[in-house]
């Protein structure tokens, strides 16, 4: 069995696999750069977060290579499972005593000294049935009640299960991820109209329902309305962003590091490099970004089969989708929601999950005819 997944003659898209590379180093310098003040401070060990930073990345890429070797037909045939193992993280995560409580959500599962987030499993899984689902129904997604209806359903169930912990900004990836894959199979324009609508109400309700939501609407809207509650982690994150100007203050130089900027090795991290690295620095990173959505769409456009196409632009469009929305949050563009930024944001199941993701999608290269 084995020997059949690794033998395999084409190699992988080596450029791919570059910009990942990068990514991983300037997160690494990133997450201790950002990050030792406060790991001084709280464990007596400045290289604390960098030392799990370095760990999830080993196993991240350990898995990546794994995974780059195992034919992407493979997740067509599990991919009934994988779902199910998903949506029973997602309900196991909910139960008082296991589901561990972090920042007002209870999103994450321990395991001994670690701890995994299930929703970002959900991404991925997803991501795997939509596109088996979309490859064997796709005559069908013009038709409301059997094709884009059934996709629906299954992704506001998972989105419904992720609100409960609540998790809206990994929701609204998953969401967003997901209607690009019925968007690129041929859904029409129409449905999407009808569902904006409902999705409006629906946004809105979210929002009057939770009081937390509507400080986030007000502190974006207005930050220094409130500079020491809602609208400080936004503030803060500007502050660290204009003085780095052109050039940045200087890799280790940042000050907002220190005891300004809440945690700023996890969703904030691109407001330090900005400060640190300045408009230069951020730019470049925004480059391997865009390298990374040009290299997997087009490893996606070349596959040999509507399962690999679909499965390679939803993992795309998942990191893409992510990525703007982390960045538009630092530079105030957008509500806080929450969201890593992939690569370089310290964490372990959400940076763990992403290198899978892209082991996919250097499979799906190797079969590719770039």
């Amino acid at each position: 069995m084995f020997r059949k997944i690794f033998k395999q003659q084409n190699a992988p898209d080596y450029t791919l696999l570059g910009i990942i590379f990068a990514l991983l180093l300037v997160g690494a310098v990133m997450v201790y750069s950002s990050s030792y003040v406060w790991a001084d401070y709280k464990y007596g060990d400045s290289f604390f977060y960098l030392k799990r930073q370095l760990l999830f990345t080993g196993v991240g890429i350990a898995a990546m290579f794994f995974i780059m070797a195992i034919p992407y037909g493979t997740w067509q045939k599990y991919a009934k499972p994988i779902l199910l193992s998903c949506f029973g993280l997602l309900l196991l995560v909910l139960i008082p005593g296991i589901g561990l409580e972090r920042g007002g959500a209870q999103s994450w599962i321990g395991i001994g000294a670690f701890s995994i987030q299930p929703s970002e499993f959900m991404k991925l899984g997803l991501i795997i049935y939509l596109s088996v689902y979309l490859a064997s129904h796709q005559k069908y997604i013009t038709s409301f009640k059997k094709g884009f209806f059934p996709s629906l359903l299954l992704v506001f169930t998972a989105f419904g299960l992720i609100m409960l912990q609540p998790d809206l900004g990994t929701g609204i990836v998953l969401v967003l991820s997901c209607m690009v894959l019925l968007f690129i199979a041929g859904a029409k324009i129409s449905h999407f109209f009808g569902l904006a609508s409902i999705g409006i109400v629906g946004f809105l309700l979210l929002i009057i329902s939770a009081p937390y939501r509507i400080n986030r609407i007000t502190a974006f809207l207005n930050p220094w309305e409130d500079p020491q509650h809602t609208g400080f982690q936004i503030i803060q994150s500007l502050y660290a962003l204009g003085p780095g100007g052109l050039m940045g203050v200087g890799l280790g130089d940042s000050i907002q590091k220190y005891f300004y900027l809440p945690e700023p090795q996890n969703d904030f991290i691109f407001a330090i490099l900005g400060e640190e690295l300045g408009f230069i620095g951020g730019t470049i990173v925004i480059g391997l970004f865009g390298l990374l959505f040009w290299r997997g769409t087009k490893i996606a456009l070349a596959a040999p089969d509507p399962f690999g196409r679909f499965l390679a632009l939803g993992i795309v469009s998942m990191l893409t989708i992510q990525v703007m929305i982390n960045i538009s949050v630092v530079i105030g563009l957008i509500p806080v929601t929450g969201i890593t930024l992939p690569f370089l944001s310290y964490g372990g199941s959400s940076l763990t999950l992403t290198l899978c993701s892209v082991g996919i999608l250097l499979n799906v290269s190797r079969y590719s005819t770039l």
